[in-house]
């Protein structure tokens, strides 16, 4: 690799460790307003001042409202990692968000919808 940003980056690690690093080792436990089915957007394109290219195809991607698992499934990326790097976007003012509201007679029906899905995204 000959881009100075990015020599911290051993091809041996593979995507994993590359993630890792990206995310510094965050696990997206810290936002709880955030799961999978958080739709977010972005709210401004420009002032992206992450130099890692997830970022910016996060935003690309969220030109139209997207799903955080969609997203996941889009950029072949685990939700949880995800999520660290919704947040960080959010945090900058770049993502706007917005939580799925479950009426409380449905959010015990509705668990068996979500582990599913789940599952499906697990196994992307």
């Amino acid at each position: 690799m000959n881009d100075p940003h990015a020599s911290w980056f051993d091809e041996d690690a593979g995507p994993i460790g590359r993630l890792y690093a990206v995310t510094r080792g965050r696990t997206g436990r810290g936002r709880p307003e955030l799961d999978m089915l958080t739709l977010v957007a972005a709210n401004r394109f420009g002032g992206l001042r992450r130099t890692e290219p997830e970022y910016a195809e996060i935003l690309r991607l969220s030109r139209e409202p997207q799903s955080i698992a969609e997203l996941a499934a889009l950029l072949h990326l685990p939700l949880a990692s995800t999520k660290v790097l919704v947040g960080d976007l959010v945090d900058d003012g770049l993502l706007e968000f917005r939580a799925p509201v479950l009426a409380p007679d449905t959010a015990s029906a509705d668990i068996g919808v979500l582990r599913a899905l789940l599952r499906g995204i697990e196994a992307l």
